[in-house]
């Protein structure tokens, strides 16, 4: 059967009238994570060049010090599903928006280099939790017909705060050396707003009717869609869950082996693929291998870069549920292949042009937010039983952060070995890699249900 052959949906899905307003507001208060998930990723962006002179650090102190965030999100995301299994989205969820707030005044006051990796740990275990369970709580709240909408906007948050990220670090530039405190410190005050705003909106309807709390879960579905629907979703969600065990292993069955492997091939190759060298060392490319003269300038190129990620995403955002996520992986990773390449090129001109760098970028980095960035994390909230969900999540969203770890600490000394072209090319194989991977192993899930997409995997 080829990949992408799932039945048809269900016409009581399609035909239900959704509360629209409803689901994207809790959607949108679930998304604020990917905001600060994006800014507390992207700050370190500008913050790297003063960090490195004030603290007189080397190539490999520099990278740790971007990595240090990514290691709290790999310990993060390994117990997100555990602790979101046991006692749900919401409250987990809330956790983190306390370990965010806590995060940014710490990396904001450090002494020495220590501190502020364990500060970034802290954020990074935020990010962890939250790249798990925002896009896991969308997709368990939303219908099959706007899922893949409703889903990537924690994308769009993610790119909304890499961008603000971007533009308070070229405001706070000119503050000179220190400036670089506020940049962490400024994300104190979403990271409240995240809190204040989840303690308003419902459990997973899923979670609830998994914990046998189903008038709860019928409350949450009727606000979705009216009590047909949610009478209809919820007996999917009960048939799915009495035939599930739950447990971990369940995910080594020779059922949910298939979705186990898509989801983390594709995590690893989202972030293989390279687009996080642009996002965390960007500021650095620009000053050292693009000839830009100041560090306010490279600051200021990032902003741009920031602002075409996040139209970018918009565009995925209203095509992602018409064309759906396999067509959307395909085109992003032949795009940033052909971009990779041609950045290659671009660094052996001496001297190095700086417009054509930053252009060839700029695609390559609309390139990522029109497939690669969201289709990834739909795709990984789609694939697996309600009742493992979580831990499903957690598989996956580790291997992605081990990945971007295992990027980020080798980026500055794999440019020192095989030039920053060489770099580039090696990331461009990844893409091809992907492109095929994609083609050849990944099925389209566009318009199923959940309890249809589980379904396809027992046949």
């Amino acid at each position: 059967m080829p990949a992408d052959s799932f039945g048809s949906s269900a016409a009581s899905a399609a035909t239900a009238t959704i509360n629209r307003t409803y689901v994207y507001v809790v959607s949108l208060v679930a998304a604020i994570s990917g905001f600060l998930f994006g800014f507390d990723i992207a700050v370190i962006n500008g913050a790297l060049i003063f960090l490195r002179d004030q603290f007189r650090l080397t190539e490999f102190e520099t990278e740790f010090a971007a990595s240090a965030l990514l290691i709290g999100c790999v310990a993060g995301a390994s117990i997100a599903g555990y602790l979101s299994d046991r006692f749900g989205r919401r409250r987990i969820l809330i956790l983190s928006a306390l370990l965010f707030a806590a995060s940014s005044l710490g990396a904001a006051l450090p002494r020495n280099l220590t501190e502020f990796t364990c500060a970034r740990f802290v954020g990074g275990a935020a990010i962890g939790v939250a790249s798990v369970l925002a896009p896991l709580y969308i997709a368990e709240l939303a219908p099959p017909q706007i899922r893949g909408r409703l889903v990537s906007l924690n994308q769009m948050a993610i790119v909304t705060g890499i961008l603000a990220a971007y533009s308070v670090n070229w405001g706070l530039a000119s503050l000179g050396p220190a400036g670089w405190r506020w940049m962490f410190a400024s994300a104190a005050a979403p990271s409240l707003a995240f809190f204040l705003a989840l303690l308003f909106v419902p459990e997973s309807p899923r979670w609830l009717a998994e914990q046998s709390r189903s008038p709860e879960a019928l409350a949450v579905l009727s606000r979705v869609g009216g009590r047909g629907h949610a009478e209809r979703e919820l007996r999917q969600i009960e048939d799915a869950i009495a035939q599930e065990t739950g447990s971990f292993a369940e995910l080594f069955r020779p059922g949910l082996r298939r979705p186990l492997v898509i989801a983390v091939v594709l995590a690893v190759l989202q972030q293989i693929t390279g687009i996080n060298t642009v996002l965390f060392y960007g500021s650095i490319i620009f000053k050292e291998h693009a000839g830009t003269a100041s560090e306010s300038a490279a600051i200021g190129a990032n902003v741009i870069i920031g602002l075409v990620n996040f139209l970018a995403t918009v565009v995925a955002l209203w095509v992602i549920d018409k064309l759906g996520r396999k067509a959307l992986l395909m085109v992003s990773s032949a795009g940033m292949a052909l971009a990779e390449v041609s950045l290659g090129i671009a660094f052996l001109l001496k001297p190095p042009p700086g417009s054509l760098i930053i252009g060839t970028m700029l695609f390559c980095v609309a390139c990522f937010a029109v497939g690669m960035g969201p289709g990834v994390w739909v795709l990984m909230s789609e694939l697996f039983p309600t009742r493992i969900r979580g831990r499903a999540m957690s598989v996956a969203t580790i291997s992605l952060w081990v990945a971007c770890v295992a990027l980020t600490l080798t980026f500055l000394s794999l440019v020192e070995a095989v030039t920053v072209s060489g770099a580039f090319w090696i990331y461009a194989t990844m893409c091809v890699i992907t492109f095929v991977f994609v083609w050849r192993v990944t099925p389209e899930t566009k318009g199923k249900t959940l309890e249809q997409i589980e379904g396809f995997w027992k046949r």
